[in-house]
């Protein structure tokens, strides 16, 4: 059975997995759109920028994260003028480090789907008129589906397995910044390994089906 403390830390990575994964759709589907389009030599260097999570150790992250976004870093003084106080250690925090951390998760897929579509659809689309906006909304995004449904899926599961950002950058306070992953580690240090237990089979099981809902839902991953 699971603790009190440990419901919490499920509804909070909850709350936090789907609050990051929505940030990052709306942040990254421009930042997808403009990769996939442009022909700048910008492409390189911010391509570069965007995956950047993939290779670094999450607690460098976290730690830049830290530096930035304490009382003296620019971060910091930017919340504190703005009177939003300071985001480490608060939920705020963990959203901020979490959208950093799982942009590529995110951008990468969407950026995959809008480059495989090709310029056919648009350049049909402004036969009959339609402007940009309304070309995206209604031809690109369609068409886009199976690239949204992988960024959402992966977005999410990312979020809900960080461990090292989330410790960073908001520590491990009760009810406000202890995810699962911390609730685990938890469990590990105290010695309670029937708690971790329970905790991380849930995680298993939980990345499995999400592995599944990806690969039976998604078009693109169905054998033709």
């Amino acid at each position: 059975m699971l603790e009190s403390t440990d419901l919490a830390a499920v509804w909070l990575t909850l709350k936090l997995a789907g609050v990051t994964t929505s940030l990052l759709l709306v942040l990254g589907t421009p930042i997808a759109w403009w990769l996939a389009r442009t022909r700048s030599w910008w492409k390189g260097p911010v391509g570069a920028l965007v995956a950047l999570p993939i290779v670094l150790p999450p607690t460098v992250i976290g730690f830049y994260l830290l530096v930035a976004l304490g009382p003296n870093g620019p971060g910091g003084q930017l919340t504190q003028a703005l009177g939003l106080g300071l985001l480490p250690f608060t939920f705020a925090g963990l959203v901020v480090a979490s959208v950093f951390y799982s942009l590529p998760f995110v951008v990468q897929p969407l950026q995959n789907a809008f480059e495989a579509m090709g310029d056919k659809p648009l350049e049909a689309a402004a036969t009959l008129r339609a402007s940009p906006l309304d070309a995206f909304f209604s031809v690109v995004l369609p068409l886009a589906r199976p690239g949204y449904l992988t960024a959402t899926v992966l977005g999410f599961a990312h979020t809900v397995g960080e461990f090292g950002v989330v410790l960073m950058i908001g520590g491990n306070i009760p009810n406000e910044t202890r995810v699962v992953s911390v609730q685990i580690y938890d469990h590990v240090e105290a010695m309670e390994y029937a708690q971790a237990h329970g905790l991380a089979a849930g995680m298993v099981v939980f990345s499995f089906l999400v592995l599944l809902v990806l690969y039976t839902l998604n078009p693109t991953g169905r054998r033709k």
